[in-house]
């Protein structure tokens, strides 16, 4: 269905006068602009981030359509069109609920506390061969979310399902109004996202506002009363049916995968499904991959794996993963045919090359035999400047593989299950051994957003991604920090600044320990020096006038009580004549450590240091003769002393989900996981020892396990002998002997069910970090930047 700028403006109820102009697309994302020409720009404002400072951004990418709600100088933008609303969130919904009361199709809406996503995705699974669907994209199901879902409706849908998420009262009024479910579907009621609710029967009822026009499926209780008088049970893999008569099997064997295979039950009978094709597709059906893989590949490749699913909405969310992550690399996409789709194969295919142009891939390679006629029949007139090949199968792929055509690129491999692309991405990426350390990309977006919501609007924000990003990963952490707008970066050593310039990484970077070796690489990749001593700014500045530049950027430190780095207070007045006389030097922000921000027992010293910090500045700021941003509050400072945040705040551990005070630590989510396996398990009897120096000694019949990991990959030798533990099948199991360079032997006595190759989690959030840094009687920062680089890091976005 077409829309017209015109007609959106009067659909939400604005008198500004704009013209026909077509719109396709709905853009709420700066970074996400691929069709600017049909686009329409919401410039929402949110606490931090108002959408209207993108505008001018915007207009230079082409967009010409903008929905607003400031004043806006139009005349420095010509021949673009404004429409003017008092409430710019408001509007989308309304465009969002119109959009929808144009379809007479059914539409579920399911809501719950957990489960939505797999219910979505499953019932697409199970009803897809009836029914063209639209769904949410992923876990669309917010407040913006969901206008953006119901937004793809078109005339070729004959179903529509919908994900709908609220964390306080009122909220489920409007995302009902915008989706207007026909079936109701409320997953369970949990502890997750409370905060906004009184009791869990108060957040009950505003979930059940969706269901006011829906019908519901059977109470669970009716249903529970037929299965038993018809003989009827669900039973997981690997079980026997206890009556088989009547049976549906699923291919899972936890509870909440059997309860949502339920719903998903419930569902097919309210729209009439007959049993036996209930049972059948029940035993097809698919885990859903919540997330999508970044690894490190073969011949500096980057690889996402999307290997579990093929379908238009998954892909742009796929491809704009892609350009987030391919900063400065070309883009390499590896398709399969896409299986489950009831538009005509034209169109399929058709949109599925758009959507590949609008993201400028360099190179896309099909996969199976619609995909590669396609591509063999209009990639090269359409498009000569994206290179095509085509496979008709996997196999035909793997036995034409050559490692030496993949590299310096960033590659999407992405395909439908059967497929079994999961072998493609094993060619493609590097061979280390089966230690991983995981990276939650989405963990430290959300805990980002944690810290802004305690910032003042206009405090800018320094992540700090020194030492490998506190062992995470420099280049990819700061690639996520950037695309959501960190104002600044910072790093220990100019090294790791020029890995993030190769990266394509283009914030600001301050450089804490800046060498005189390394002068000339900082100009050339404009770092930011932080010059903390008068030998450093004199050698710095006369580099500068050797190499004929002016204003060049640079930090500088004031002692105040760490006694570690900066200048001494007292040094003030000369400090501000060398600064203010030179024209080499342009000072962007002065600084100062706290030396123990998370302590309150510390927190006198702390203010001391604030107060020496104020009055040094105040002497720079009376001698400079142009602004310069300030800064002293770190991640513990950030929650306990807000007084401290000033221009700036200076984000570290606090952002890969560790609370260095203490106080807010259920707001933040874990960044990383260090996993490994089990290679060996072993069966010693009373009196036998374990590992070098026999000091680990069993008293009776003991069952070891031999872990692949070792100090050479970061486990500290601390832990050996007892102080530490490893979380092996939901329990915490002992270290048993010595810690060995690449291997760890735990006691696994009286633990059913563990086999070779099992999974072992040494921290993440089933073992807190924190837990483990208190076992070896250090801190966290040690134990995750302490994990070696022979660690395979896999990054992944849920």
């Amino acid at each position: 269905m077409k829309y017209s700028l015109r007609h959106i403006a009067k659909i939400i109820g604005s008198a500004s006068y704009v013209p026909e102009s077509p719109v396709d697309i709905l853009l709420l994302d700066s970074r996400k602009v691929h069709s600017p020409a049909t686009s329409l720009f919401f410039a929402l404002a949110g606490k931090r981030r108002d959408g209207h400072s993108y505008i001018e951004e915007l207009y230079e990418k082409g967009i010409r359509s903008f929905v607003v709600s400031a004043r806006i100088d139009t005349l420095s933008f010509p021949d673009a069109a404004f429409v003017t609303v008092p409430d710019t969130l408001k509007a989308l919904q309304e465009l969002a609920a119109f959009h929808r009361s144009r379809f007479e199709i059914p539409v579920i809406g399911i809501t719950g506390s957990n489960g939505k996503t797999i219910v979505k995705e499953w019932l697409y699974q199970l009803l897809h061969h009836e029914y063209n669907i639209v769904r949410s994209p992923k876990s669309y199901n917010s407040q913006i979310g969901v206008p953006l879902s119901v937004w793809q409706m078109n005339e070729h849908h004959t179903l529509g399902i919908f994900e709908a998420g609220i964390s306080r009262p009122g909220e489920m009024d409007k995302l009902e109004r915008i989706i207007r479910p026909t079936i109701g579907i409320l997953t369970n009621i949990g502890e997750a996202h409370s905060e906004g609710f009184t009791s869990l029967a108060h957040k009950e009822s505003e979930k059940r506002i969706l269901f006011r026009g829906a019908v519901l499926p059977p109470p669970l209780e009716i249903l529970e009363r037929a299965m038993e008088e018809s003989g009827m049970v669900i039973y997981a893999k690997n079980e026997e049916a206890l009556h088989p008569p009547t049976w549906i099997n699923i291919p899972f064997t936890d509870d909440a995968s059997i309860q949502n295979a339920i719903t998903c039950w419930q569902v097919m009978l309210l729209l009439g499904y007959e049993q036996r094709v209930i049972q059948e597709r029940m035993k097809g059906l698919l885990p859903v991959n919540m997330r999508l893989e970044f690894k490190r590949g073969i011949n500096q490749c980057n690889i996402i794996n999307d290997s579990y699913s093929a379908d238009l909405s998954s892909l742009e969310i796929a491809l704009n993963f892609l350009v987030q992550q391919s900063a400065g690399t070309k883009r390499t996409v590896i398709l399969s045919d896409f299986l489950q789709s009831s538009l005509k194969e034209e169109e399929l295919y058709g949109s599925i090359l758009d959507s590949l142009q609008r993201h400028q891939v360099s190179r896309v390679i099909g996969i199976g035999e619609k995909i590669s006629s396609f591509l063999d029949r209009v990639t090269e007139s359409s498009n000569p400047s994206m290179l095509a090949e085509s496979y008709a199968s996997r196999e035909d792929f793997t036995k034409r593989f050559r490692s030496s055509k993949f590299r310096e690129e960033t590659i999407l491999v992405k395909g439908a299950r059967i497929f079994g692309f999961e072998r493609i991405v094993q060619l493609l990426e590097q061979k280390v051994h089966q230690t991983v350390l995981e990276i939650n990309l989405n963990a430290i977006a959300d805990n980002l957003r944690v810290y802004q919501a305690h910032l003042k609007p206009s405090t800018k924000i320094m992540a700090m991604v020194k030492a490998f990003a506190y062992g995470s990963g420099g280049a990819e952490i700061a690639g996520i920090l950037q695309y959501h707008k960190v104002d600044y970066l910072g790093v220990a050593y100019a090294d790791e600044g020029i890995e993030l310039r190769k990266a394509g990484i283009s914030l600001p970077v301050m450089v804490m320990n800046p060498e005189e070796s390394a002068f000339e690489s900082m100009l050339e990749y404009h770092l930011e020096p932080d010059l903390y001593s008068f030998d450093l700014l004199s050698a710095f500045a006369e580099f500068l006038e050797n190499e004929g530049l002016q204003q060049y950027p640079v930090h500088i430190e004031i002692e105040t009580g760490m006694n570690r780095l900066g200048f001494d207070s007292s040094d003030m007045d000369k400090l501000a004549d060398q600064l203010s006389s030179s024209n080499t030097l342009m000072v962007q922000t002065v600084f100062t450590h706290l030396s123990a921000s998370e302590d309150p027992a510390q927190d006198e010293f702390t203010l001391a240091q604030f107060d020496k910090y104020r009055k040094a500045i105040s002497k720079l700021r009376s001698r400079l003769n142009y602004p310069f941003l300030q800064h002293i509050a770190n991640s513990g400072a950030i929650f306990r002393l807000p007084e401290l945040q000033l221009d700036m705040v200076r984000l570290g551990i606090g952002l890969y989900g560790v609370d260095s005070g203490n106080t807010h630590q259920q707001l933040l989510q874990p960044v990383a996981t260090l996993r490994s396996t089990i290679a060996q398990i072993k069966h010693l009897k009373p009196g036998e020892s374990v590992s070098y120096n026999r000091k680990g000694r069993v008293d009776k019949e003991s069952v070891i396990a031999t872990i692949r990991i070792g100090y050479a990959d970061g486990y500290s030798r601390r832990l050996g002998n007892g102080v530490g533990q490893m979380w092996i099948h939901g329990k915490l199991v002992p270290v048993i002997g010595s810690i060995c360079m690449d291997m760890t032997m735990v006691d696994i006595t009286g633990l059913e069910g563990v086999k070779e190759g099992d999974d072992v989690i040494i921290f993440g959030r089933e073992l807190p970090v924190q837990q483990v840094a208190r076992w070896a009687e250090t801190i966290p920062y040690e134990i995750m930047t302490s994990v070696s680089h022979r660690v395979k890091r896999v990054y992944y976005e849920e």
